[in-house]
């Protein structure tokens, strides 16, 4: 919504369907609201509930993506067959169409329903699975996945690049099921038509013109990206802040003494999915603290206890609130949303992560030094108390994160004139197919040049044996040569004897 509230700003008349009423709006655009069924919602609600109540591990983890994956698929499936979307195509009259990626490759089919060009908005730094779309290399031997954590400059050590071999490896895998899933959608569930004439899935995989990842290189890791992958990492950010409103204003402008701290696990996670012992942990420590805290909850009418110095809000401008100036701590569940913004602001932050990305973003805030983190789940008083105090009496984490606050404003295009320029470039240039990577079109094979390869080693064999049966022909040669000349010798000398 933040890159498209940029289209709106310069002119551009942006229709944006969506499953959820947006945080981030313009005036001018034109929203389509296509909501799941409340059965849909329920069940989400008790994935992510799971997710902050059971123990983070591998099999955890896999369980989680795939549950709470499968629903959203879903979800984004009966988007296109929703006749509040499907009339859309009676005029089709748009010069680009953006996709909301998150691993549904099906709605790319939409750009040729349109005929229009196709860029992809992806909500974290770039990854395998969306290189792939414009020909980025993934260099798996010194770019770190999205999830582990190593240090700006420093290469991975020998046991992380055999992880990290291992853990691309994995979501390649993860991709080639869900495409299987992705294909059935696209010729089975007759979201396009399959005359053969349609551009099929693979087809519009290799048609994608611009891809828009919330990254940027300060951050790292440092690694190459082509044309086509623009970096907008903390495009959501103001340049200048909202006003707050009055209550929340009021309350800040008051923290002048000790400062505030602002505790929200974002807007998946609900109060009600903590667990109730881990929420009263939470309320005993925070309102024992000289700091005034604004706590994001939804059910004003049941809050872990009352507190003079906390604020309960059901909803809150998040931006706005690390921008202000008594800030001194985001409690946060190290969403990379929230995670930029705190950057942004430099506010030092304790992490509480709780699935998909936000562990590795988690351990990220802790290796760069910008705040420390904990396991929602394990939380204890003692732990919590005892973290809080160290982030906020030891200003090393302040000062970490206000350098690196520095470097990441310092752009020659703020993330949003970046967002702009690119993708009024592709509508210029009906697609900008001179952008595209030549790799979007290579097998494994062909990328890896292991047919090259192959073929030295065959010419290198061949020359093997062609100098071998020349070599064995010399020797044989010289050696008969000799043999015969020894024979003559002997006769010659028998002879004189005689």
């Amino acid at each position: 919504m933040s890159v498209m509230k940029v289209m709106a700003e310069r002119g551009h008349n942006v229709t944006v369907v969506l499953t959820q009423k947006p945080k981030v709006t313009h005036k001018d655009i034109n929203i389509i609201l296509i909501p799941p069924s409340p059965e849909t919602e329920e069940l989400l609600n008790r994935e992510v509930t799971g997710m902050a109540s059971k123990k983070k591990s591998i099999f955890t983890t896999i369980s989680n993506m795939f549950g709470s994956l499968r629903l959203l698929i879903d979800m984004q499936k009966d988007i296109l067959q929703d006749p509040r979307f499907t009339t859309l195509y009676d005029n089709p009259q748009f010069d680009l169409v953006v996709i909301g990626f998150f691993f549904n490759t099906f709605q790319l089919g939409t750009a040729a329903k349109f005929r229009a060009p196709l860029a992809i908005s992806w909500s974290a730094p770039t990854m395998s699975t969306i290189d792939g779309f414009v020909g980025n290399p993934t260099e798996v031997s010194y770019v770190p996945n999205m999830n582990m954590a190593v240090k700006i400059g420093e290469k991975m050590t020998l046991l992380q690049r055999i992880q990290n071999i291992f853990m691309n490896g994995f979501m390649d895998i993860v991709m080639s099921i869900l495409n299987i899933k992705m294909e059935g959608f696209y010729k089975r569930c007759e979201l396009f038509p399959n005359d053969g004439n349609f551009p099929t899935l693979k087809d519009m995989m290799k048609n994608v013109s611009l891809v828009l990842v919330n990254g940027h290189f300060s951050e790292g890791p440092i690694r190459p990206n082509v044309p086509a992958l623009v970096e907008i990492g903390g495009i959501q950010v103001k340049d200048v802040p909202d006003p707050l409103p009055k209550d929340i204003a009021d309350f800040l402008d008051g923290a002048n003494e000790h400062g505030a701290i602002l505790f929200s696990l974002g807007s998946n996670l609900k109060g009600s999915s903590i667990k109730p012992e881990t929420a009263t942990y939470i309320y005993n420590v925070l309102s024992k603290l000289k700091q005034k805290v604004i706590w994001k909850w939804e059910d004003l009418e049941h809050t872990p206890g009352n507190s003079p110095n906390i604020l309960y809000k059901k909803w809150m401008p998040q931006d706005d609130i690390l921008a202000h100036r008594n800030m001194r701590l985001f409690i946060t569940h190290a969403g990379k949303g929230g995670v930029v913004e705190a950057q942004y602001h430099d506010v030092p932050m304790l992490a509480l992560p709780v699935f998909a990305d936000q562990h590795g973003n988690a351990q990220k805030v802790v290796k760069a030094g910008y705040g420390r983190k904990l396991e929602l789940n394990t939380l204890t008083e003692e732990t919590l108390r005892e973290n809080l105090l160290e982030v906020l009496n030891n200003p090393v984490y302040t000062k970490k994160v206000k350098e690196f606050s520095q470097l990441y404003r310092d752009r020659p295009l703020s993330a949003r004139e970046n967002a702009a320029f690119w993708l009024e470039y592709v509508i210029r240039h009906r697609g900008a197919a001179h952008m595209q990577s030549p790799l979007v079109h290579m097998n494994f094979i062909e990328s890896n040049n292991l047919d090259v390869y192959a073929i030295l080693l065959g010419v290198v064999y061949v020359l093997y044996r062609i100098f071998r049966f020349v070599f064995c022909l010399v020797f044989r040669k010289i050696f008969k040569k000799n043999s015969c000349n020894t024979a003559k010798d002997k006769t010659k000398t028998k002879v004189k004897k005689q």
